[in-house]
């Protein structure tokens, strides 16, 4: 049973802006390339968020959904820490880049790139 198929949400939301500047990074990737998103030890918060481009995706370990007409794919051990996160791309006089929001954070840290969640401490680093 899949995720969707056990609760009856999206894992992750991805906003208009933010699908619209993933397909365009798509155009240049292979064919069936699929967007990961996910949780890696580190950061000054314990956590960091992992996200970038899939082409090999694992039935017993990944969760694969298509979520606002992006294919995605999640560990499966990282959805109860980033489950309702959004994702967004926001443009400044700096550039522009991706932000995220996740509601299960309890601390994060002021780069927005890393965080903490209420079960799992993570590996934390020196800023």
């Amino acid at each position: 049973m899949s995720y969707k198929e056990e609760r009856d949400t999206l894992a992750i939301q991805i906003t208009e802006r933010a699908k619209e500047q993933i397909q365009e990074m798509m155009k240049i990737e292979e064919d069936d390339v699929h967007l990961r998103f996910g949780v890696q030890g580190g950061g000054c918060s314990g956590l960091s968020y992992s996200i970038g481009f899939e082409y090999e995706i694992n039935d017993e370990l990944d969760h694969v959904e298509e979520i606002n007409g992006i294919p995605v794919v999640i560990f499966r051990q990282d959805i109860p820490m980033i489950e309702n996160t959004v994702i967004d791309f926001k443009e400044n006089l700096m550039g522009g880049g991706f932000s995220i929001d996740n509601p299960n954070a309890i601390l994060s840290c002021g780069c927005g790139s890393s965080f903490r969640v209420p079960d799992y401490d993570g590996t934390p680093e020196k800023c």
